[in-house]
C-alpha cells in the first residue's frame, strides 16, 4: 500500500461474465469468481492499493454479495484495501449495511472502505421491494439512517420507507469505534455530490461513460458544497474518479488486440466506434507511455484528486491478459503517476483516507476504543439502554430526510 497516502491506485471490477469473442469460450461462473480472486491478489503483488468490487443481481454479472468476495480476498492479502464500486443504498437494507461492512473492516483490520450508490438497473427496485421513483429519496433516507447506526451505540429512527427502530445497537460495532470511511459513487446525479458533500464524506466520479465536461461539473458541485458545509476549502474534498486502459509495449498492437472486446462489451460495445469512445471518455487503449500522459492530465481537469481506479476484467478478457495488463500497470504506469501526481501538490491537500490516518485523527496517539455489550449498548428486544444525544443538522434535505428521536 501507498504508506504516504498521497494517492491510491488500484482496480474495479463490474464482475461481468462474457464469451472471449476471440476464442467463443464463456466462463463458468466459478470460473470468473475465482479468477476475479487471483487478480485482486495480483493488484496487491504489483504494487496497487486498492481492489473494489460492483454490486449486482442480474446476469451476467455474479456479484451479488460484495462483502463475502471481499472477506475471502481480504484472508489472502495483506496490504490491499478493499472496496466496493458501488453498495446500492437504496434497495439494500441500511442496518445489513450497517452489520456487514462493520464485519469486513473486523475481519479485514480496517483494511476497506464503501462506495454508496444508487446502482443503474432499474428492475433491480421491485426485486428488493422498492420503487424506482423513489431512488432520490431512498438513497437520502437510507443513508441517513446508516450513519446513525454506525455513528452511535444506540439508534431511536423513524422514517419513510422502513419500519423504525428503538434502541437498536447495530452490530458488531465499526472497528475502533470509527466507521468504514464512504465514497458517494456517481455518474450523472447532482444531488449524490450534494449528499457526499453534506456528510464530508468523499465523492467518486466513475467518469467511464461520457465526456469529461459532465465530470467536471460534478466534481465542481461536489467541491463547493463540501465547503458550503464547513469541512474544509474546496480544495480539500475527497475525490475519486475512474478509468480504463488496454496496453501493449506498440499502441497499434494494443488497438488491434482490443478492438474485439470493446466492440461486443456488454457495457459499451455495438455503440459508438473505440476510436470515438477513447477520445470522449479516458478509455486509452495504447501504450504505457500514452496510459501516463492520458493519466497524468486528469489533475489539469478535475484538480489535486486522492483515488484512481481502472477497470481493466471485463468485456470477455482473459485471466491471462487481464493479469500480464496489471503487471503493466502495476510496473510501468501507477509509479510514474505517482511521481508525477505528487509534484506542486499542495499542502493542504488531504491525504487518501486509510483506517489508520481516521482512527489516528479521532485519538491522536491515545488507545482506540475497543467496543463491548454492556452499558453502552441497546438489548435490541425491549428497547433499553441509554441515550446518546448527538445535535442533527437541519435546513438542509439531508438533515430533515427523516425523524431521529433522541439517538
Amino acid at each position: 500500500m501507498n504508506e504516504q497516502g498521497q494517492m491510491q491506485f488500484g482496480i474495479m471490477s463490474v464482475s461481468d461474465i462474457t464469451q472471449d469473442p476471440t476464442t467463443g469460450i464463456t466462463p463458468s461462473e466459478r470460473e470468473r469468481i475465482q479468477a476475479t480472486v487471483t487478480i485482486a491478489k495480483h493488484a496487491e503483488e504489483v504494487g496497487l492499493d486498492v481492489f473494489a468490487i460492483g454490486e449486482h443481481h442480474n446476469p451476467p454479472f455474479w456479484s451479488s454479495s460484495p462483502t463475502t468476495f471481499l472477506a475471502y480476498v481480504a484472508a489472502q492479502t495483506e496490504r490491499l484495501i478493499l472496496s466496493t464500486s458501488t453498495t446500492l443504498i437504496t434497495t439494500n437494507d441500511p442496518v445489513k449495511i450497517a452489520e456487514d461492512y462493520a464485519m469486513l473492516q473486523h475481519l479485514s483490520g480496517g483494511r476497506m472502505d464503501v462506495m454508496m450508490g444508487r446502482g443503474n438497473t432499474g428492475p433491480v427496485y421491485p426485486w428488493f421491494g422498492q420503487d424506482i421513483r423513489q431512488g432520490l429519496p431512498l438513497a437520502i433516507e437510507n443513508y441517513a439512517l446508516l450513519r446513525e447506526l454506525w455513528d452511535k451505540d444506540v439508534v431511536d429512527w423513524e422514517g419513510k420507507f422502513r419500519t423504525p427502530l428503538q434502541g437498536f445497537t447495530a452490530t458488531p460495532r465499526p472497528l475502533d469505534g470509527v466507521a468504514p470511511f464512504v465514497w458517494h459513487g456517481s455518474i450523472r446525479t447532482p444531488e449524490i455530490a450534494e449528499q457526499a458533500a453534506y456528510y464530508g464524506d468523499g465523492f467518486f466520479a466513475n467518469n467511464i461513460f461520457w465526456p469529461k465536461e459532465h465530470y467536471q461539473r460534478l466534481i465542481e458541485l461536489y467541491r463547493q458544497r463540501y465547503a458550503h458545509y464547513g469541512h474544509g476549502t474546496p480544495e480539500q474534498a475527497i475525490v475519486g474518479i475512474g478509468g480504463q486502459a488496454f496496453m501493449a509495449a506498440k499502441s497499434q498492437d494494443a488497438v488491434t488486440q482490443f478492438r474485439p472486446y470493446f466492440d461486443n462489451a456488454p457495457v459499451y460495445g455495438h455503440g459508438p466506434s473505440m476510436e470515438d469512445f477513447t477520445e470522449m471518455t479516458p478509455l486509452t487503449v495504447g501504450s504505457p507511455q500514452q496510459v501516463i500522459d492520458r493519466y497524468a492530465a486528469m489533475r489539469d481537469t478535475f484538480g489535486d484528486f486522492q483515488r484512481q481506479l481502472f477497470l481493466m476484467d471485463h468485456a470477455g478478457l482473459p485471466l491471462k491478459t487481464v493479469l500480464e495488463q496489471l503487471d503493466i500497470l502495476g510496473g510501468e504506469v501507477v509509479p510514474v503517476l505517482r511521481r508525477e501526481l505528487a509534484v506542486n501538490r499542495p499542502v493542504g491537500v488531504p491525504d487518501a483516507p486509510t483506517h489508520a490516518a481516521r482512527v489516528k485523527a479521532v485519538y491522536g496517539d491515545g488507545p482506540a476504543r475497543e467496543a463491548r455489550p454492556g452499558v453502552n449498548r441497546g438489548d435490541n428486544l425491549t428497547a433499553g439502554g441509554p441515550y446518546q444525544d448527538t445535535p442533527v443538522a437541519t435546513g438542509s434535505a439531508f438533515g430533515s430526510a427523516a425523524t431521529r428521536k433522541g439517538a
